[in-house]
């Protein structure tokens, strides 16, 4: 399974949670948006649908695909037409910077969120080890990433997520 990032170069290298998967060989970093494999599942907040289990054979064939990005950046993606966007569905920031934070995920936690939500749970859990507060993300988010695990399709990711935050 491959995991590839589109990397703008706009972060902080010490902090950049992207080039340390790189470095650990759990990432491939793509310079140019115009090599992202338009079949992987490319994580976007444009995305009309969440991931969600049903996702899976796409993610085994293709890989996952971050944006790491600058919120201005990322409005010019908006040009690109990917097969498989997809957005990550309510689940709260457990890296340094957005701690406790909904929605604000480093990318190493959008990728542990889509591998856990499509089951490979194993793999988010690798992943989670490059940092110490990698497994507290899963901890934290545990009770909504199992139910998410367990939904049917985008639609039921959806109702969960508004339960859930009503609750």
């Amino acid at each position: 399974m491959k995991l590839y990032i589109y990397h703008a170069n706009q972060c902080n290298p010490k902090k950049c949670t992207a080039l340390k998967m790189a470095k650990f060989n759990k990432a491939i970093i793509l310079k140019n948006p115009y090599k992202i494999n338009k079949k992987s599942l490319v994580l976007t907040p444009f995305a009309e649908k969440a991931v969600s289990p049903e996702d899976r054979e796409i993610v085994e064939k293709f890989g996952i695909t971050g944006l790491d990005c600058s919120w201005n950046d990322i409005e010019k993606l908006k040009k690109f037409k990917f097969i498989n966007e997809r957005a990550l569905p309510f689940l709260i920031a457990c890296n340094p910077t957005n701690y406790g934070k909904p929605f604000k995920l480093s990318t190493l936690e959008a990728f542990i969120a889509t591998l856990y939500i499509t089951n490979f749970k194993e793999k988010a859990y690798e992943l989670a080890r490059l940092y110490k507060w990698g497994e507290t993300f899963i901890n934290v988010n545990y009770e909504l990433l199992e139910r998410y695990s367990k939904a049917k399709n985008s639609k039921e990711i959806i109702e969960i997520q508004k339960e859930y935050i009503e609750r």
